[in-house]
Formats: structure tokens, sequence, C-alpha cells
């Protein structure tokens, strides 16, 4: 079984972790989620960000002490239409401020330096893949999940957008099959709320939360997902 990995301070397993997700707009939503576990910041959301006034928004979003997620989204998987040299300097500007690290496992161009990087530096590396029409065979989505390992991932993401219950039920399998490793897991999509509440029960280590306008389809609103979360995981 894989070693459930920590981000900052936060172990992941047993509760789950809420990740609060936001952009440049809700930099200061972030710094007072105090409902959040940790903070993504998407920097695909940010309007033009340059690499030091990215770096310098991170610094004062630490103040707030939680651990710090930072992810730069292609476009292909809901981010920006930005060359990957863009990526790059983004995320080699954050890392110095940030505690883990969220790159695409198809961003094959960006992974060896940026995923040595982060582990030169002691961060935490999350390799996501996000299917925003449909999830593919539940094959495939464990064969992802070993290939984000053999690349130097700590946690492997899957995200898909569900059409209905059945799409639901393919991903809860995936995450049930895929619970002795380190893996989140969300269904996108009205139908796949649930998702967020349920799917950490089957062994996903992580679930998302908006503080401001959702950042993929069917988050949660913080203050009710951890609501929910207290209700349904109590420590």
């Amino acid at each position: 079984m894989t070693r459930a990995p920590a981000i900052g301070g936060v172990a992941l397993g047993g509760r789950p972790r809420i990740v609060a997700s936001g952009g440049e707009a809700d930099l200061d939503a972030l710094a007072a989620a105090e409902d959040a576990d940790l903070v993504e910041v998407r920097a695909d959301l940010f309007a033009d960000p340059e690499p030091v006034a990215l770096a310098a928004a991170l610094l004062r979003l630490r103040a707030a002490g939680r651990p710090i997620l930072l992810t730069v989204r292609a476009a292909a998987e809901g981010g920006r239409p930005w060359p990957d040299a863009r990526r790059a300097a983004l995320y080699t500007a954050g890392l110095p401020h940030v505690d883990a690290i969220d790159v695409e496992i198809a961003s094959v161009a960006l992974l060896g330096d940026l995923v040595a990087r982060a582990r030169a530096a002691g961060r935490t590396v999350i390799l996501s893949a996000h299917f925003l029409d449909a999830p593919p065979p539940a094959a495939r989505l464990l064969a992802l999940v070993e290939r984000a390992e053999s690349l130097g991932a700590d946690l492997t993401k899957l995200a898909a957008h569900a059409r209905d219950l059945d799409d639901v039920r393919t991903l809860l399998e995936v995450t049930l099959a895929a619970r002795a490793h380190a893996v989140a897991t969300l269904a996108m999509g009205p139908v796949g709320a649930i998702s967020r509440l349920c799917f950490p029960a089957a062994g996903s280590l992580l679930t998302y939360a908006s503080v401001g306008a959702p950042t993929a389809p069917g988050q949660l609103p913080l203050g009710e997902l951890a609501r929910l979360v207290r209700q349904f995981y109590p420590a």
C-alpha cells in the first residue's frame, strides 16, 4: 500500500481534507478560508499573471497559515491556452512559496524538470487528469494512476464530468480499486456533486470546494461542504 503523503503540515488519510480553490479574485477569501485544510491557487484563473506578481500573491497568502497548492491548468483540461514556457515560468516562480504543485499527466513537456525541481524543494507532487466530457473506462483511469506514480507523483488526481449516475459509479469503482494508492477522485457536473462528499469514504484523500465562483462544475461552496464533512465524518 502506498503511504499517504502530507501537504505542508497536513497529513492525508482518515478524515477528508478539504481544498478551497480559487483564482485571482478569490485571494482574500482563500486567506480567510478557515473551514479549509488547504488552499489551491489556480494561476490560470488570474487575468494576466506574471511570475513576480504571482510569487508576491502566494507570499501574502502564506501568512494565513494553511498549506498552498499551486495549479496552472492547461487549456485541454479546463485551464488557459498558454504556452508551456509560460506555465513553467509560473510554476517555477511559485514553487518556493507553496507546499504542493498540481500538473497534468499529459503535460509531458513540463513534467521532467518540474517534478525534479519540486522534489528537490521538498514539495508534494500531484499529477492529474481531467476529462471534461465523460469518464473513460475504469481500466484506463487505473492505468493513469500507475503512469502518474512512474512519473514521480506523490498523489494522483482523477476528475471527470459525470453525465449520469453510471458515470459516478465508474469513478467510484476506480476510487475503490485505487485506494491502496494515494489518489484524489472527483465527478464533475451537477450529477457528480455527491462525489465531493462520498468519494472520500471510498479512498479519495482530497475534496475540493469553492470560495467564490466554482473552479470546476459541481463544486460545493466551502461552508456547505465543510458542514457536511463534519456531519458525516466526525473526528
